[in-house]
């Protein structure tokens, strides 16, 4: 078995806990639908980033709210490139699978789609 990344963005209207959280487990439940087989057991960690302008609440706690409570999870702040986009929260999850990257599904919502536009089905 090998692990395999699955990336996954999405923004907010603002910095509030609520938004933040409801976000993240929208993000979190599209890649798990994309993702036929992916189970929090060969989840083997996840990384959150946010940008600057967001600190609120830890995105992990969605996850953990939805189930996630041994996987191992850190949330880390994104680096302030100048003209990034804004109100950003990313997630990494390392994915024990037999499937090829090109068989990973990464999933961009609202305004994070600008940010992959090549991987976005259409």
């Amino acid at each position: 078995m090998t692990t395999r990344g699955i990336r996954g963005a999405t923004t907010v209207a603002a910095d509030q806990p609520e938004l933040i959280l409801a976000a993240t487990q929208e993000l979190l439940e599209a890649l798990l639908q994309a993702n036929a087989g992916l189970i929090t057991e060969d989840i083997a960690s996840a990384l959150f980033t946010m940008t600057e302008d967001l600190n609120s609440v830890y995105p992990a706690l969605a996850a953990r709210q939805m189930g996630w409570g041994s996987v191992p999870m850190m949330c880390v702040r994104e680096i302030p490139v100048q003209g990034s986009l804004p109100l950003c929260i990313r997630v990494l999850i390392q994915w024990n699978t037999g499937l090829a990257q090109t068989a990973i599904k990464p999933v961009y919502l609202r305004d994070a789609i600008s940010l992959r536009p090549d991987l976005i089905a259409e």
